[in-house]
């Protein structure tokens, strides 16, 4: 069947009497040269997948072409049974119904690719974009490149530089976890329901910005400043450490003490992370 039909889709939903789901953010995609050029580049000829939110399966049927392995990683109750009708007797195609926020990552990988590198293809659910994002990006596993689609604002959050108008938390996440690259645009018009606001190919390679920063302090750091990014980035961190160290800090690496969380880049949040951990010891 082409899963990206529109016909094909209003076949399958009438059949199992399925309902879209807004909390879960499904849009069906519609198009198949997007989905083909999805799969191009993800660049995963035999090799391990893992997607997330297969919805009915249309991205799913491209990739288990060209991909070793295929696991599909469903929460929705709804489509497990659409799921299982439409890759009944595929080898190369695992269907697991839980949800990804939830699941052991390291677990899974070990169990279903064998421990060996693996890439993520996934049309994501908007409403868990960031999460996903971030569980994939911290995971220890052998993640070899991830391919997402996402909405376009969220992708440029992702690839956001500092003191632009979607620089976030989120942008050094990235920054530091990988090497990420937007490649195309998607329009609303390919997807069902259509969704009011475009959406954007990101690819990421992960890759550590820095390997000798304590991550943890890093994280909190960043989380704290953008948390609280209306204040100073002195008083941000102040529940971090207390602030006549951050005085010295800022002072020792000539930061003024009165930026905000978007006026430093990921360099002066390792800086300040290994200042603080060295007042510490």
């Amino acid at each position: 069947m082409k899963l990206y039909s529109q016909k094909t889709i209003k076949q399958i939903i009438d059949a199992f009497g399925f309902q879209f789901s807004k909390s879960l953010g499904q849009n069906f995609l519609t198009d198949y040269n997007i989905v083909r050029k999805i799969v191009e580049v993800a660049d995963i000829e035999n090799k391990y997948v893992l997607e997330i939110g297969p919805g009915i399966g249309t991205l799913t049927d491209e990739i288990r072409k060209s991909a070793k392995k295929v696991v599909s990683v469903e929460i929705d109750n709804d489509l497990i049974p659409i799921l299982f009708s439409n890759f009944s007797g595929i080898e190369n195609v695992k269907i697991i119904h839980k949800d990804f926020l939830k699941i052991n990552l390291e677990k899974l990988c070990n169990d279903e690719f064998s421990g060996e590198k693996f890439s993520v293809v996934s049309n994501l659910p908007y409403n868990i974009t960031s999460p996903v994002i971030e569980k994939l990006l911290k995971s220890n596993t052998k993640i070899e490149k991830m391919t997402l689609m996402v909405q376009k604002e969220m992708a440029m959050r992702m690839l956001a530089k500092v003191n632009e108008k979607n620089y976030s938390s989120l942008s050094l996440l990235v920054c530091f976890y990988s090497k990420a690259e937007m490649k195309f645009k998607v329009p609303n018009t390919v997807f069902i329901p259509k969704p009011k606001v475009d959406s954007a190919v990101v690819t990421m390679i992960p890759e550590l910005y820095d390997e000798t920063v304590n991550r943890n302090l890093l994280n909190d750091l960043i989380r704290a400043a953008f948390n609280k990014r209306r204040k100073t980035i002195l008083n941000s961190l102040s529940d971090i450490e207390e602030k006549e160290n951050l005085k010295e800090i800022f002072k020792s690496l000539n930061l003024n003490e009165n930026l905000r969380s978007e006026n430093l880049n990921i360099d002066d949040y390792i800086n300040l992370a290994n200042e603080i951990e060295k007042k510490r010891q």
